[in-house]
């Protein structure tokens, strides 16, 4: 911000025996001369949560505070309602939230942030992953990023990749491990910050991650601290389970373009790796439910080409037959298993993906939960992968979790069928079967969860209990699971001893990091496991997540972090929560009504709609300007058409309104290929064809047709026009009464078949009939509590929108029917090419 200098940003981060803590402080002055609004603002990954907030401002520190939600929310609802607080924590991307804080501070005053999370580092393909988001908008003269790791069990491989780490800031990346200890910096100085030698911006954007293995000894790895215990285990050297794959793909209508490609694109790889001893089958459900074979088939060269051949031939048709293709795959794996028809000792798993909401046979979720986990009886898991934002993430979720599986957001995007890849590549190599871990039962107490359908290759199981006796010092455990040729057991034995021994070079380790551990798994697992609870079992699991999270100091979906600011200024209070993914937005808001129905319209006060057919919603956005500006609408080079329409206000300036209300009084709409003009005012219409003129009133009803003419006037509501081959407009008149103190009478444009239009079709409505797509990520409450706020990503721009109503009048000219749109604040800025007074035209014509 201009007058605002970020200083020094450091993110310290320390990692012990994977959980990570970290600090994000960053420094800044007010190098103007009045007060100034400071912004912080962080992402950090979903999978962490957020345990402590402050901002110390000229030596006054104000701390955040952790409290139970619903406690939080009664406290701030009286300044809700006046208006004053900001969520401060918003989806972001895919892997990560954004934490955002403002403050207003004097002038040369300093304010310093500081920011804290903590999160369990999970193995994925034979890896712990740390990420860091990194950001700082502007050149930060002291800039740092420092990671220390320690692991008892020895480190054997660590890596650091910036996406934007060129080659010139590859060597200040500083590396080194020794044993059990890694340490990497990352500490540019300002020219090495800038894009260029005299550029200002900062080189300084995109994530930072670090990579990092541990020596495997032994299958296992039992650290106890402080009456507390963690245990590792992930065996290596096992051979593959052979794995029985059904694959349960939508192929509704919704699914046409460029989804079915991908998913077309991510089974063609899929089928190169899968392994010879494995079975697999493709079933399809749109409205009807197709397999590929009756059967699961063995993976031979020759089945695989076949089943390449049927791969690129799916394509899409019909409605969301979901239950009838998830019923198939089950009944086709039960049926395997009963008749010996694959291996005794293999893996068996059914990955379904869908990109919408059941719509044909049995559509209620409850009762497909209810049928699935019935014929499943927890025999192998069930993963569930919602492709885009109109699914019922829940319903996913929660179906999945009942059947030992997981549900992944696939999002819509280029790398679509690398997400799909990448999932399957994640469970494609199950090494052990039912793994069960045993613990003591008299000497543990509050265990995570301790059963495991599948360990696949590359990953970890972790699980962490708490001591009875507090100062018990050793422990022994069992660990059994089927494995490919035999069942497999392991027991470990450890005591705090060695533990503190294998310790005892760390200095920077904080102190009751594996009881936080133990705390974040099971709430992590408290929190999952309510997602399919209902009733009494809910409410326990709720109590006991919310309880841990607040002695912790969590902020989890169950708590608010408040934070507090100093009074002068208008700083506002504000409430950082934790996002929630399974919340789509069709939860909130009916859907459209069917194609057929999709508009592109100006009406009211400037309000311009847009449908966005492809994802069954729409987009709004007003203008505000003057009454006399003409603007332009539409305008295809190509066809000939255009189409503008000049403002009027009301009969006199309303003094209490910041913005006035203005309408569209006049349009003129042209085909100047065919030399044909048309002006409708709330009045009359007048045509010229050539030079010729025509004038009609709105009490006449009326169908001309001349060539290439076609007009309908219904009497006192609406006409239809259509000018060549283009497109069609419907201009609706609204009446007011004709003694109203302020308002006057005024026109709504609908276009109809704007596909008609050329390509190079422009304007302020125009531009929008090219297919547009954008993101919603992060609903929230915004500061109307019937309107919640969102954040739009269109155009690669980030807008933050509202969810409102506009009224389409085209059936009902006198009330309107409510059509639910997404609402862009400042004249559509971000939305719209350009600028909006860029549409400004002299004239009509």
């Amino acid at each position: 911000v201009k007058g605002i200098e970020i200083y020094g940003m450091k993110i310290d981060s320390k990692i012990t025996s994977r959980f990570a803590h970290n600090v994000i402080t960053s420094r800044a002055v007010n190098r103007g001369n009045v007060h100034k609004e400071v912004i912080f603002d962080v992402e950090l990954p979903k999978t962490a949560f957020i345990t402590n907030f402050s901002m110390t401002i000229d030596g006054v520190t104000y701390p955040g505070t952790i409290k139970e939600k619903e406690v939080a929310k009664k406290q701030y609802e009286k300044a809700v309602s006046k208006g004053q607080t900001a969520g401060l924590v918003k989806a972001s991307g895919r892997k990560t939230e954004k934490f955002t804080v403002s403050v207003n501070i004097e002038a040369a005053s300093k304010v310093t942030f500081e920011l804290t999370y903590e999160e369990l580092l999970k193995r994925q393909f034979g890896k712990y992953e740390m990420f860091i988001k990194v950001k700082p908008k502007q050149l930060v003269k002291d800039f740092e990023i420092e990671v220390n790791i320690f692991e008892p069990q020895g480190i054997t491989e660590l890596e650091a990749e910036g996406t934007f780490i060129t080659n010139d800031l590859q060597n200040i990346v500083k590396k080194t491990f020794t044993e059990k200890k890694g340490h990497i910096s990352f500490k540019p100085t300002l020219d090495q910050q800038r894009t260029c030698a005299n550029c200002s911006q900062s080189v300084l954007d995109g994530d930072f991650i670090v990579k990092y293995d541990v020596k495997r000894t032994t299958p296992d790895n039992l650290q106890i601290v402080n009456g507390y215990f963690v245990h590792f285990f992930a065996p290596t050297n096992l051979p593959n389970l052979p794995k029985n794959v059904i694959f349960v793909i939508d192929i509704s209508g919704s699914m046409s373009g460029r989804e079915i490609e991908q998913t077309r694109e991510a089974l063609l790889k899929i089928l190169d790796d899968i392994k010879e001893d494995d079975f697999f089958n493709f079933i399809l459900f749109g409205s009807e439910v197709h397999t590929w074979k009756e059967t699961l088939i063995k993976a031979t060269p020759e089945n695989l080409d076949e089943a390449r051949k049927f791969v690129r031939g799916i394509d899409t048709e019909g409605m969301t037959n979901l239950h009838g293709g998830i019923m198939r795959g089950i009944d086709m794996l039960n049926a395997a298993h009963e008749g010996n028809l694959i291996p005794k000792r293999s893996a068996s798993i059914i990955i379904m993906l869908t990109d919408g909401q059941p719509n044909v046979g049995i559509s209620n979720t409850q009762d497909i939960q209810e049928h699935v986990k019935k014929a499943i009886e927890g025999k192998y898991p069930l993963y569930n992968l919602g492709f885009g934002y109109g699914v019922d993430y829940n319903f996913l979720e929660k179906m999945a979790l009942e059947n030992k599986g997981l549900a992944r957001r696939i999002y819509p995007d280029s790398d679509a069928a690398l997400q799909l890849q990448g999932f399957y590549d994640e469970v494609s190599n199950p090494m052990l079967m039912d793994v069960e871990l045993n613990y003591p039962e008299n000497e543990i107490s509050d265990l995570t969860k301790t059963n495991f359908k599948h360990f696949y290759d590359g990953s970890e199981i972790v699980v962490a209990g708490r001591f009875i006796d507090n100062n018990q010092n050793s422990l022994t455990v069992d660990v059994r699971g089927e494995g490919a040729n035999d069942a497999l057991s392991y027991t470990t034995q450890q005591d705090a001893e060695q533990t503190a021994k294998a310790f005892q070079e760390q200095e920077y380790i904080f102190g009751d990091y594996i009881e936080r551990l133990w705390a974040y798994l099971t709430i992590e697992q408290l929190l999952e496991k309510r997602i399919a609870a209902t009733g009494e079992e809910k409410e326990n699991l709720t109590a006991e997540a919310l309880d841990l999270s607040l002695k912790y100091k969590f902020v989890t979906p169950l708590t608010s972090m408040v934070v507090t600011k100093p009074e002068d200024h208008d700083n506002q209070d504000g409430i950082a929560d934790k996002p929630v993914e399974g919340i789509d937005i069709f939860h909130y808001f009916p859907l459209f009504e069917k194609p057929g129905w999709f508009v592109f319209a100006v009406d009211g006060d400037p309000h311009f709609i847009i449908s966005v057919p492809q994802k069954e919603d729409a987009i709004c956005f007003n203008i505000n300007e003057k009454p006399g500006a003409v603007l332009n609408l539409i305008n295809d080079p190509v066809t000939g058409i255009t189409v503008n329409g000049e403002l009027i206000g009301d009969k006199r300036e309303n003094s209490d309104a910041k913005i006035q209300n203005t309408y569209f009084g006049k349009f003129g709409i042209a085909n100047k290929h065919m030399d044909l003009k048309m002006m409708v005012t709330p009045e009359r219409i007048t045509v010229w064809n050539g030079n010729e003129k025509t004038g009609f009133t709105w009490l006449d009803t009326v169908t001309l047709q001349q060539e290439g003419l076609t007009l309908i006037i219904t009497r006192k509501k609406n006409l239809v026009l259509k000018m060549g081959s283009g497109a069609s407009f419907v201009i609706v008149l609204h009446q007011v009464w004709k003694q109203h103190p302020l308002h006057q009478d005024f026109l709504g444009l609908y276009t109809l078949e704007s596909d008609q239009l050329s390509e190079q079709t422009h304007g302020l409505l125009g531009q929008f009939f090219h297919p547009i797509d954008f993101t919603i990520l992060e609903i929230h409450p915004g500061p109307d509590p019937k309107k919640p706020d969102a954040t739009m990503i269109v155009k690669n721009s980030e807008l933050t929108v509202t969810r409102g109503w506009q009224k389409d009048y085209r059936r009902d000219p006198q009330h309107g029917v409510d059509t639910p749109c997404w609402f862009v604040h400042n004249n559509g800025a971000g939305l719209i090419d350009g600028l909006h007074t860029d549409y400004i035209v002299s004239s009509l014509f």
